[in-house]
Parts: C-alpha cells; structure tokens; sequence
C-alpha cells in the first residue's frame, strides 16, 4: 500500500495523526540523507512513491524510474511531479537536493492535513501559489532562471495566466504586492495534538519552504530538527520510537513487543512502540 492509500482509507480530507507523520517523516529524512551519500536525485517524491508495510510503521522511498546524479542536469521545467515541484525546476535554474526536500514538506503537509499544498494546474499558477505562501521571489534567482521570462517581465514583475472569461482566451496579468503568509495560518492542531509538536512541525515546513534553494533547510539540519529528534532506543539493527498514549507506561521493551497503531487514531494506555526498519542506516 502506498501512502497516496493510506490517506485515502485513513485520512480522507482530515489527515493522519502528527505522530504518524513525524515517524514517517524521520524515515523520508532518512531515505533522503542515503540518497544524498550516493549523488543521486529521486526527482518525483510524493505519496504515491511511498510504500508502507501492512502494520503501516514501515515507509520505504520507492519509484526512481525519474531518478538521476547529482550534478550538470538537463534544465527541464516539467521534472517533478507539478504538486511537488520544487520553484527552482520551474524557473529553470540548476536543481540539486533541495528540489526533493522541497517535495517532501510537500508530502508532509498532505500527510498532515488531507490537501495539496500547492494544486496547481499548471507551472504559473504553481509560483504564483508559490508566492502566496512565501512571498515574491528573490531578485538574484530570477535573473539566473532560463525559464523566467516565461512568468516574469524584463522588471521582474509576475505576470499570472489567466483565461479572459468572455474571450475564452489565455491573458496575462500583472499581479504586485504578493504578502506571504503566516504557515501557522494554513495549519491547525488537531484536538489533542501536543501544542509544542505542532509547533515544531510548524517551523520545520517553514524552514522547508524556502524559495532559495541555497537557504532551503538540508536533510541534516531536517533530521536534527526538534520535530523529528526525540526519545529512541537502538536494539540490534532497529530503532523504536516511544509514545506514550495516556497513563503511565509499562512494560520492557527488550523482548516481545506487539506493536499498536497509535498513529491511526487508536488509544491505548500504555507504551506503544513504533518500529522503523534501519535498511538505510546499514
């Protein structure tokens, strides 16, 4: 099962438990920092790239029929699944890891929330959402894309696409003054949730959502980030993320342990232990 189904059976348009996407996070982080060790770019990271064991704990990265080296690529603006799509392919400047840290705030906010970050229908109405949500873009970047006379005037002004609704036909126009606006706005706890890790969860996709590439958070500050560290056990060759569901919890964790899904929404009152496969720290 991919995680495209997962939201479908378990968070239609709501969403799955933080605590779920912080444990998939950590493990995208992971796949990610792997990748990066070995040069290589997925280029088409989203939901449907991820697969899940059935217990739903174990996220493996999969789908690199797009993937490729890091380095001198060809400068396309249609890499990237477009939900996903990082600014940088759009505007057609040089792409690098970045592009696919980009992709998976992307992923987690979906995780989070049920919705598309960014549903463009197409690569203009891409930026400008792009823009809506971080502000204009920097000036030093756009004069380095091959693709940005395509959204932008020789000022450097945007200039949206749009259908004129008598005529039928495709426009431009001018659009000035983008505010930003503030990611807390777009992102309500749930009833229950940990104020802090929402919070935290917060600030990582603000640090994700970087226009510049060269100031995008890395997946080494990302997996050191406070949303993604906490309290973890090594036990051989797995690592087991605890979370308390309620009272007091019991038991050892050196043996048996049944795991329970507490990130689907289930309340146990006792220590649930979330098993993440290390195929990618050996």
């Amino acid at each position: 099962m991919n995680l495209r189904e997962v939201l479908k059976k378990f968070g239609r348009n709501i969403g799955l438990k933080l605590t779920a996407v912080r444990a998939y996070a950590k493990q995208l982080f992971i796949a990610l920092k792997h990748l990066k060790n070995c040069g290589v770019l997925h280029c088409d990271i989203k939901p449907d790239n991820m697969l899940v064991n059935e217990a739903k704990n174990v996220l493996k990265l999969c789908d690199f029929g797009n993937a490729m080296f890091a380095g001198k690529n060809e400068i396309t603006p249609y890499l990237v699944s477009r939900f996903y799509r990082a600014p940088e392919i759009i505007l057609g400047l040089p792409y690098d890891h970045p592009m696919d840290i980009w992709s998976v705030g992307c992923c987690l906010y979906e995780l989070y929330t049920g919705k598309v970050l960014f549903p463009g229908p197409t690569n203009n109405d891409m930026l400008r959402l792009h823009m809506e949500l971080k502000g204009p873009f920097p000036k030093k970047m756009l004069r380095k894309g091959a693709f940005t006379e395509q959204h932008f005037d020789q000022d450097l002004n945007f200039h949206a696409t749009e259908e004129d609704p008598v005529t039928k036909k495709s426009i431009k126009r001018m659009i000035l003054n983008i505010k930003p606006k503030d990611i807390s706005s777009i992102i309500v706890g749930s009833p229950g949730e940990d104020p802090k890790m929402v919070a935290n969860f917060k600030d990582l996709l603000e640090k994700i959502f970087v226009l510049d590439p060269e100031k995008r958070m890395t997946v080494t500050q990302a997996l050191a980030h406070p949303f993604i560290t906490g309290k973890y056990l090594i036990i051989g060759n797995s690592v087991f993320y605890l979370l308390c569901a309620g009272q007091r919890a019991l038991g050892t964790v050196f043996g048996m342990v049944e795991v329970k899904r507490l990130m689907f929404g289930q309340e146990y009152s006792l220590l649930a232990i979330l098993s993440v496969e290390c195929t990618f720290l050996l």
